[in-house]
């Protein structure tokens, strides 16, 4: 009697391929091992050729390891490391006891096929360690997502892989090395050239102020710049400013590049503190020049809207990305960063701001200080990693308020440790309006009106030198002088702007 059978369901056919995972072998070559051991306890010299990426740790045979180990300690203090001087260190140990004990030793230098080959041989067993790697890796994505870690809900622990490939990626051995000098010098007259080419103070991404880009010469890849100040200062307003002045030049650069040329670039915003919407009204703001009050309330005259409808569409074709996940970890912005990289380019990066931040998933730290160390250590990796400039706000101690001089400095920043370490630059705003306002005098302090009188005229004095003018406190620049920069402020529409000092009449 003939019987039917049926097809296999998906839920066998899923723990037969579990199953066949879980009876395979982890990738390793303990051949080349033995080899790799018999060629380095031959001759000493060929240990050059794969000290650079490969560790103990990289061997699948824990013995084998302990013995490449032993071997490196020794070559890097200056002794032999053969046969005989090992024989001392493990002999009592017990650590080669499951391989036949010390003659082990000797046996390796049997399996040597040739100190040439040392470096082939280094790259198998370092090869094999990555897919041992990637398949935890693997394992723990599965476990994750059966509950195992039942505090990371889905985007965490996408976030957690993504971490724990990138850390692969960047382990010893996978890249890195020397530059040799002439490739260096040609990297840097590559620099120098464009520098050249270009008109102006400007060398790297405009900031859109002038007087900013003289002293520092525009926004240089790979640099971590701080922007820090009080609340109310205006640190989102000039990082706003600086983000679209960058962006629009990117554009324009863009438009004057030849069809079969065109640039890739972009900006990013890390609005971790105010919304999407927010942000696009603050520029739509400054750019329209209609009061941000008005555009919340509503209060818009005819003429006003139709500006700000004229300016919204212009904008529209700008170059800039706003990302306004709050309380986003350093993981998962780096590989935000890395897609719009991949498909649009990436020339800047901006967030706002890093105490709001949380360090890469998986990483936890001892205290607050640690952490801000941890992020600021993460920004600069990414600003060298994708080669663009990284504007990270920051706020400031309240230490700055105790003191009669208010203007910040780089003690005031707050978990100050690393970020003043980390940056290539920490700039400071300040705006001595916002202070004098809040000592306008008081008639009841003073026990006359013409003494009243005259503090009121010396504060009104004040208050006119003071008045729409902000500072620009170049506090730490790594490649270039410090100083102040004197700016414009509009409060009204949250504008920063260059400061004519001289007017022609």
């Amino acid at each position: 009697m003939n019987t039917i059978q049926h097809p296999p369901s998906e839920e066998s056919r899923q723990k037969d391929s579990l199953l066949g995972v879980s009876q395979r072998l982890p990738p390793a070559n303990v051949q080349a091992e033995q080899a790799l051991l018999g060629a380095l306890l031959t001759n000493n010299r060929a240990y050059d050729r794969v000290s650079d990426f490969l560790t103990g740790a990289h061997f699948a045979d824990e013995i084998n390891g302990r013995i490449y180990d032993a071997i490196s300690r020794r070559i890097e203090a200056g002794q032999l490391a053969d046969p005989v001087t090992l024989r001392a260190e493990f002999e009592n140990t017990g650590v080669l006891a499951a391989v036949g004990g010390t003659s082990y030793l000797a046996k390796l230098l049997t399996s040597m096929v040739g100190i040439i080959n040392a470096a082939d041989y280094g790259r198998v067993i370092h090869d094999a360690w990555i897919r041992r790697q990637l398949i935890d890796i693997g394992q723990d994505v599965v476990n994750n997502a059966f509950g195992a870690r039942p505090d990371l809900d889905g985007p965490d622990q996408i976030a957690a892989s993504e971490e724990a490939l990138f850390r692969l990626a960047t382990e010893k051995g996978q890249d890195g090395g020397f530059l040799s000098f002439d490739r260096a010098l040609a990297d840097a007259l590559d620099i120098a050239q464009q520098a050249f080419n270009r008109s102006g103070d400007v060398v790297g991404l405009t900031t859109g102020l002038r007087d900013l880009d003289k002293k520092t010469g525009g926004l240089h890849p790979s640099d971590l710049l701080i922007l820090a100040g009080r609340p109310a200062m205006g640190k989102t307003a000039l990082a706003t400013k600086i983000a679209f002045s960058a962006a629009r030049s990117l554009m324009e650069e863009a438009r004057n590049a030849p069809e079969d040329d065109k640039p890739k670039g972009s900006v990013a915003i890390f609005s971790l503190e105010m919304s999407a919407e927010q942000l696009a009204t603050r520029i739509l703001s400054e750019q329209a020049s209609v009061s941000g009050e008005k555009i919340r309330r509503g209060d818009l005259g005819q003429k006003e809207f139709d500006r700000f409808v004229q300016v919204s569409r212009e904008l529209a074709q700008l170059p800039l990305h706003i990302d306004d996940t709050p309380a986003i970890s350093l993981s998962a912005m780096r590989t935000r960063c890395r897609r719009l990289a991949r498909t649009k380019g990436l020339s800047l990066v901006v967030v706002d701001y890093l105490q709001l931040m949380r360090p890469s998933v998986g990483s936890r730290a001892e205290n607050r200080v640690l952490e801000i160390s941890m992020i600021t250590q993460g920004l600069k990796a990414l600003a060298k990693e994708l080669s663009v400039p990284v504007i990270a706000l920051s706020q400031l101690s309240r230490q700055v308020e105790s003191r009669e001089d208010k203007r910040p400095m780089l003690s005031d920043l707050r978990e100050s440790g690393s970020i003043e370490q980390d940056a290539d630059a920490v700039m400071f705003v300040y705006r001595d309006q916002y202070y004098l306002q809040q000592r306008q005098p008081k008639e009841t302090s003073y026990d006359s009106q013409d003494k009243y009188q005259t503090a009121m005229e010396e504060w009104q004095r004040k208050m006119d030198l003071a008045h729409n003018r902000a500072e620009l406190i170049l506090e730490k620049q790594r490649h270039g002088p410090t100083g102040t920069v004197h700016l414009f402020f509009e409060g009204e529409f949250t504008r920063f702007a260059d400061l004519d000092m001289v007017h022609d009449i």
